[in-house]
């Protein structure tokens, strides 16, 4: 397992699969370990999955200074480790919360950047929010579910000003393109690899800009890929398309039957989309 030094000296873990040109992964949770990327649906047979554990996650250490958890000051991490492998450009991709920080890191470092890959990102970094009734819309579609009346009970109970905490079992199938066993096992290792001290910290005040990112963004010539699926609703589609337009060379492209997790609704599907992206000139 290689290990490398941060900016200010936590050792940060990363796990490597498959072979070919790197791709610097940067897992979402929010600061949920790696392991859940698992190899991406098989993305490991077109490319060298560099799969970063953020700090105070999965085999990485706890910072002295846990405000070093805040998004913006988690950029310096995923520069900290192209500087380690020693590479001028990085093909890039973030899941989910660390859509956020894929997407700071383009704003930042724009020349360092090759190619972005944001798979159903978090949108906060340019201002995009979603609401109640965008999750609402998006559980209907799964209306013939057995488990869809409990969902959209607690939906309505969140819209009403529940804690999405209390009724998680029965939204949590909503992420997902099918609730199935492999599924239940995916979303079962969630608490053991979330570090919920960091996440609570993760948007802190102050984390972003959205005026300054976007501003940034506009001189950006990397091509950018922003993967939505059919049934996520963070983001869904009109909000993936939206979130690419920010990007002057960014793409939406949305994955039939997909939830927040793609990879494992259709992996085979998932990883041609990808590796076609990653590969053109």
């Amino acid at each position: 397992m290689p290990i490398f030094t941060a900016y200010d000296g936590t050792e940060l873990a990363y796990h490597e699969k498959g072979e070919g040109e790197p791709l610097l992964c940067v897992p979402g949770g929010p600061m949920r370990a790696s392991a859940y990327l698992g190899d991406l649906g098989g993305l490991t047979a077109h490319r060298r999955l560099i799969l970063l554990d953020l700090r105070g996650t999965g085999d990485s250490a706890v910072p002295t200074d846990p405000a070093t958890y805040r998004c913006d000051r988690l950029v310096d991490d995923v520069e900290a480790l192209r500087e380690h492998l020693g590479l001028e450009e990085v093909d890039l991709l973030g899941h989910s919360a660390a859509g956020n920080i894929a997407t700071l890191y383009a704003a930042r470092h724009p020349k360092r950047l090759r190619r972005l890959v944001l798979i159903t990102p978090a949108t906060q970094s340019l201002g995009l929010t979603l609401g109640a009734r965008d999750h609402l819309d998006a559980a209907f579609a799964r209306r013939n579910e057995p488990w869809y009346p409990a969902a959209e009970a607690a939906l309505k109970e969140i819209a009403g000003g529940r804690d999405p905490l209390e009724v998680w079992e029965a939204i949590v199938p909503l992420a997902y393109g099918r609730w199935d066993d492999a599924a239940r096992a995916h979303q079962a290792a969630s608490a053991r690899e979330k570090n919920a001290e960091a996440a609570a910290l993760f948007y802190g005040d102050g984390a972003f800009d959205p005026a300054g990112t976007r501003a940034a963004l506009a001189g950006l010539t990397a091509p950018v890929l922003v993967l939505a699926g059919e049934y996520d609703a963070a983001p869904n589609p009109a909000q993936a398309q939206e979130f690419a337009g920010h990007f002057p060379g960014g793409v939406r492209q949305v994955q039939p039957g997909g939830g927040h997790f793609p990879w494992l609704d259709d992996p085979e599907w998932f990883a041609r989309r990808v590796a076609g992206f990653l590969a053109q000139d």
